[in-house]
């Protein structure tokens, strides 16, 4: 359960930063010279959707990998700024935050 929990929440952070790609895309085409609206109504409610979708893992991660209340803040404040989702990500995964399961712990051996 935890390993799949960890992809989809790798997944989720992948896709919301892609959503976040395209809504700016779709933004800059509303607003731009073709003034067309079409990209924000296609990407605003993929983008909406994913959006809730990482940050309802955060809160199973936070739970399953027993992440403190600042990582946990961190991981859903990064859901706002553009791409910040992938920094988490990779930060995270550095820490040791992502393993699928606890590492063992060493038996001690006697000195001597």
């Amino acid at each position: 359960m935890r390993e799949k929990t960890t992809r989809l929440f790798v997944a989720a952070a992948i896709a919301e930063a892609c959503s976040w790609l395209a809504l700016l895309v779709g933004m800059a085409v509303k607003y731009g010279p073709p003034a067309n609206e079409i990209g924000v109504k296609i990407f605003g409610p993929i983008h909406g959707g994913l959006f809730v979708a990482y940050g309802l893992l955060v809160l199973v991660m936070a739970r399953t990998h027993r992440w403190s209340l600042p990582v946990t803040a961190v991981a859903l404040v990064s859901a706002v700024p553009p791409f910040a989702t992938l920094f988490f990500e990779r930060w995270a995964r550095r820490r040791g935050l992502l393993r699928a399961a606890p590492e063992p712990a060493r038996p001690l051996t006697p000195v001597g």
